[in-house]
């Protein structure tokens, strides 16, 4: 990791200034990065003069799509490329200082926490993991009479609610053990899972955590309870809370845990724990993700109105007690609130990632990398978990408050009454109505925004389009982690679904390169138009993962040759591209040189597969036609699955259109680098940079090889897929030959 050039603080040391909260450094990368993009982007401008200069001295038509191709392929990336220098232009480091914040506040003025936890499906994401996650977060130590936990589950599920049912009465015994303990890591299962100090208090509290987990994975198997394991008390809320439906009951709200009355077993308060089933109807569109938060803004306000929110993903655990205070040396800073600070946004990281990630998982820069340099503009984008946003924020813009119909929601409303109060309970049913919204600004100018399946991408980015800005916050130990998807089918279809909500986001009025440029400036609306039409990269990659190579294997030339003076452009171009990558994510990002070429090789994967069935999915939505709709990825994993991710082996064992494309690929280009290592033995010129293609594609695609003809394990390569793509790769290839001859 690179170590700052220079320094910015907030405050200075001198005896009557205030406390230091936080302080600034600029990356010494800086000036390099706006040397070489000058130079690099003379370069691009060099390839499209002889783009141009081919097209216009094409002969046949032939020669004219092909280079017409090429032209179009490279103005895409040439485009994406020039987004990503908004990345580069000013990087910031930035350092906390939390144990201040005593001398800054007093604790009983510390400001009230909500925390939001979405889930929606039990047997996708298991209840014992949501569990796990929301005790993290209770275990702050931050005093619990300020925090309370609300947890939406969009499936409306009895198991989910009985598993929180029984987190409630193992964190009476949680807290008071992490606090005397001082734990670091306050996830119950991570905790027993790591290396942890022996004693007969820990032993008696892990046998209270494993009977706990055991009665909840119990339930989730069986669907049904015995109510000799739990009090009458929880089991008539259970099976009452079975009989609901959603044409009978509105929406469910229960109050497991209520600061005012409940108590741990060493007479501390527990923070609230809320449960919120949201109603849904078939007339009343539910906006998936960000009408779940939206229920959640509305009935924390009725309840607690905290003026800061942390949203977590359900599988995202806390792994440091005191992130709190780390977000709150900007949100209290009164410098950083002039600023119209809006959300404090710290990176996803996850555990359980095998040594070479071959999944590109990691995403060092979406969530490293991008954000530091977002953090010198306006600050970065809002990632969807791990983000502590003012309330404020989601209400309007900075200077313009917009009402909520009701005035009990407005920010600095004050709610008096107890959580358990039918007079708050009512309210707060009233508010998580399928019905409420209609004819209101909620997803529109105020809340998460609709329009998008990538609701967080959207939000943050219309939030600083209204004026708002917010800070990256990235300590040495990691203040969240997760797991990622370990299934590649599940990795993709994951990824899929951002591309569609992306495209969403990149045509709608709030289009990042015209709207986004006026409201924000150039480099803002480059940044995020860089995230909205990443998805059409695909269309580059699909070009040369087929184009050059099915060329080559007609005896057709499309680059220059290695005596001509192009073959330099080409290669500063080829290098320059990938030196720069490969710096940044080794030296800077201090990635390993395994997960760097896991990372780019997965860009190509992607781009021949979920992104490009992304783009046609939204094609074809586009125009009216059904597609397949959002889907909840998997957090299940099999023991099988798991030893074979920890060897280092992608998954191919479900069938899948997307491997068919990828499989076509790897066909074509290991035909085509054959082909092209004879032609370049017998000393025929030309064709060599399509022969050096084709063998980076081939070294990319050695897992679809080893998956299509060496393996015999349930990852491999089911025949249909490699049959299927065999008959399309000759099919191409015929198609390609009688055109190209």
């Amino acid at each position: 990791m690179e170590e700052p050039c220079s320094r910015e603080s907030t405050a200075t040391n001198s005896a009557h200034a205030p406390p230091l909260l936080h302080t600034l450094t600029t990356s010494r990368r800086t000036v390099p990065n706006r040397v070489f993009a000058a130079v690099y982007f003379c370069a691009i401008i060099a390839l499209f003069y002889r783009h141009v200069q081919t097209l216009v001295h094409s002969k046949t038509l032939v020669s004219f799509s092909v280079t017409l191709s090429l032209f179009v392929s490279d103005l895409i990336l040439a485009f994406l490329w020039v987004s990503a220098q908004s990345f580069r232009v000013r990087p910031v480091y930035r350092q906390e200082y939390p144990e201040n914040i005593d001398k800054f506040l007093e604790q009983s003025d510390l400001p009230g926490l909500d925390v939001f936890i979405c889930t929606a499906d039990p047997y996708m994401e298991p209840p014992t993991r949501v569990v796990n996650t929301a005790l993290s977060v209770m275990a702050y130590e931050y005093p619990t009479e300020k925090l309370s936990i609300y947890v939406s589950d969009d499936g409306g599920s009895s198991l989910t609610l009985f598993a929180f049912m029984e987190a409630a009465k193992f964190a009476a015994h949680w807290l008071p053990f992490c606090r005397k303990n001082e734990l670091a890591t306050r996830s119950p299962d991570e905790y027993f899972a790591s290396n942890y100090s022996r004693s007969s208090e820990t032993d008696e509290i892990k046998v209270m955590y494993e009977s706990m987990r055991e009665r909840v994975e119990n339930v989730v198997e069986t669907g049904r309870i015995d109510d000799e394991y739990v009090t009458r008390e929880a089991f008539t809320q259970w099976t009452t809370y079975q009989g609901f439906t959603r044409q009978n009951h509105p929406s469910v709200i229960q109050v497991l845990l209520d600061k005012n009355k409940d108590r741990d077993i060493t007479g501390h308060c527990l923070p609230n724990l809320v449960y919120v089933s949201r109603q849904k109807s078939p007339t009343s569109p539910h906006h998936f993700k960000a009408g779940a938060l939206n229920v959640l803004v509305r009935v924390s306000a009725a309840m607690t109105n905290a003026p800061v929110i942390l949203t977590l993903d359900c599988d995202m655990y806390s792994n440091d007690p005191r992130t709190v205070f780390r977000a709150l040396c900007y949100v209290l800073d009164p410098a950083e609130i002039q600023n119209r600070l809006a959300f404090v946004q710290f990176p996803q990281e996850f555990h359980g990632l095998n040594e070479s990630d071959i999944h590109g998982s990691e995403h060092k820069r979406l969530f490293k990398l991008n954000p530091s340099g977002l953090d010198g503009l306006f600050g970065p984008n809002y990632l969807g978990t791990g983000c502590f946003i003012r309330r404020r924020a989601l209400l309007g813009d900075p200077s313009t408050l917009v009402p909520p119909v009701i005035k009990e929601i407005r920010p600095d409303h004050i709610e008096n009454n107890p959580i358990t109060a039918p007079s708050v309970l009512e309210f707060a049913h009233q508010v998580a109505g399928c019905n409420y919204e209609n004819r209101t600004d909620w997803g529109s100018k105020i809340g998460f925004r609709y329009g998008s399946l990538v609701e967080d991408f959207f939000t943050g980015f219309r939030l600083q389009c209204e004026g708002w800005r917010s800070i990256f916050c990235n300590p040495e130990r990691a203040a969240f982690l997760g797991n990622a998807p370990i299934n590649f089918h599940d990795f993709l279809s994951q990824n899929k679904r951002w591309q569609i909500g992306l495209l969403e986001a990149a045509s709608s009025r709030y289009n990042p390169i015209t709207f986004g440029v006026k409201a924000m400036g150039l480099f803002m609306g480059l940044s995020y138009s860089f995230y909205a039409f990443f998805p059409i990269a695909s269309i580059s990659i699909t070009t040369y993962s087929f184009l050059p190579q099915l060329a080559l294997l007609n005896g057709l030339n499309i680059f220059p040759k290695v005596s001509e003076p192009w073959f330099l452009l080409y290669t500063f171009l080829f290098l320059g591209a990938y030196g720069q990558d490969f710096l940044e994510y080794t030296v800077v990002g201090g990635g390993t040189i395994r997960r760097w070429w896991s990372d780019q090789r997965i860009w190509l994967v992607k781009g021949l597969s979920c992104s490009l069935f992304g783009v046609s999915e939204f094609l074809l939505k586009s125009i009216g036609i059904p597609t397949q709709g959002f889907n909840v990825t998997s957090k299940v994993v099999d023991k099988e699955l798991r030893k074979r991710y920890e060897q280092g082996l992608l998954e191919f064992g479900a069938p899948s259109p997307m491997f068919v494309t990828l499989t076509m690929a790897a066909i074509i280009n290991l035909c085509s680098f054959g082909y092209g290592l004879i032609h370049l033995v017998s000393g025929r010129e030309g064709g060599f940079m399509q022969l050096v293609l084709s063998a980076l594609i081939v070294m990319n695609c050695l897992p679809i090889y080893e998956a299509m003809v060496l393996r015999s394990d349930k990852g491999k390569m089911p025949a249909t897929t490699s049959v299927t793509a065999t008959i399309l790769a000759l099919a191409v290839y015929s198609v390609a030959y009688l055109i190209l001859k």
